[in-house]
């Protein structure tokens, strides 16, 4: 299944300033003691990759300390990016099936990921209201989504956030893992377990339980 839609896989700028962001002082003071252990990490907010006028946009949690937080490039250089780009080139979002630099040539075609939280949290978990803070920016993205977009929530968190930034009721969208939400501007909200080395290892997430979410996507997306 070939995606609609085409535009250079480029981590775009679309908030100037956004690298600098030190609005949480617990993720801004954890990112300096990084920046120190590890001189050539990125180790600063990282921005959303892919088309700017995307038909897709996935959300996940935060960036992992050996992933996007070292290469500045959401879900590249860990584990957890691993299935996320396979899925992505099998079903024609992306030219390549793996994401390995911030400068390599892989580009999203009518896809776009982010993050509910820009900064890398320690021991990957965000407070709450650090969430809420970084609210404004995922607010931003899905408000220059067309009515007919989908969004695909990489877990619990991600999910709620893309609720609090359309400022959605939580419990009218239960978070499910294949779950699928009409919201009430047009889009479409998806749901998957978050493709994380623990979710996949344990097999709480397969990669046939994640193409099957991506199947439900694409069908929609030809129907809209």
């Amino acid at each position: 299944m070939n995606a609609r839609g085409a535009g250079r896989g480029e981590a775009q700028p679309r908030f100037p300033g956004l690298t600098e962001c030190r609005r949480c002082p617990r993720l801004a003071g954890f990112l300096d003691e990084v920046r120190e252990r590890h001189p050539s990490y990125h180790a600063r907010p990282v921005p959303a990759f892919g088309d700017g006028r995307p038909r897709l946009l996935i959300v996940g949690l935060a960036p992992g300390m050996h992933g996007a937080n070292r290469t500045g490039r959401p879900f590249t250089g860990d584990y957890a990016g691993i299935l996320l780009y396979e899925t992505l080139h099998r079903f024609g979002w992306s030219s390549r099936p793996e994401s390995v630099a911030a400068d390599d040539p892989l580009e999203l075609r009518g896809c776009r990921i982010t993050n509910a939280v820009k900064c890398l949290p320690p021991e990957n978990k965000p407070e709450p209201v650090e969430v809420k803070t970084c609210n404004g920016y995922l607010q931003e993205e899905l408000n220059a989504l067309d009515e007919r977009a989908a969004i695909l929530a990489l877990g619990q968190v991600a999910h709620a956030a893309v609720l609090s930034a359309f400022a959605l009721r939580k419990a009218e969208f239960t978070f499910g893992h294949g779950a699928e939400h009409a919201l009430p501007h047009g889009q479409r909200l998806f749901d998957s377990y978050h493709c994380s080395r623990y979710n996949t290892q344990t097999k709480r997430l397969t990669a046939a339980m994640f193409e099957a979410v991506f199947a439900r996507i694409a069908a929609h997306l030809e129907s809209a």
